[in-house]
């Protein structure tokens, strides 16, 4: 059964009750677009020649585009789930595999306060990784996830437009 569409001889499934009209629509889910997810994470690049391989921090900026398809519960993904996979680095230090500083931290007991990546710890490589793990912390109705790292206004590293 659709409802009738008011001053129009057409029907339409605008409305309708039905489960089929909209569980499984396919949908894109945007996050901090327009006020970006902010989180605090100190780093260093340890084959940079300039200023970058000093341990430094920054405030980044991060955006979420998430593509699948509705849930029985009426969304992509719930904003909370793509949150708290950010958050596990806000107030962290990321570092490269190998860096002498991932030693340092552990000497000095705040071992649990690093993220040792496997790559340099870039905005563009943080993007890599945040949607990965966003891929595998999100329902499997999630078909695509690119994220945005900001690192300064200048710099930003995502997935292809």
């Amino acid at each position: 059964m659709t409802d009738s569409v008011v001053g129009s001889d057409r029907e339409s499934t605008v409305g309708s009750t039905t489960d089929a009209a909209v569980v499984g629509a396919t949908r894109t889910l945007r996050v901090g677009h327009d006020r970006p997810i902010r989180i605090s994470a100190g780093h260093r690049l340890l084959h940079h020649d300039g200023k970058c391989s000093r341990p430094h921090g920054h405030n980044y900026e991060v955006t979420v585009t998430v593509d699948g398809q509705l849930t029985e519960e009426g969304w992509i993904a719930d904003k909370g789930d793509i949150t708290a996979v950010i958050d596990e680095w806000d107030h962290m230090f990321l570092l490269e595999a190998g860096d002498p500083l991932v030693d340092a931290f552990e000497a000095a007991g705040d071992a649990d306060g690093v993220v040792v990546l496997e790559h340099p710890p870039t905005a563009e490589v943080m993007s890599v990784i945040l949607e990965r793990k966003l891929l595998d912390a999100l329902p499997e109705t999630v078909t695509d996830v690119a994220v945005e790292v900001s690192e300064t206004s200048e710099l930003c590293g995502g997935g292809p437009i």
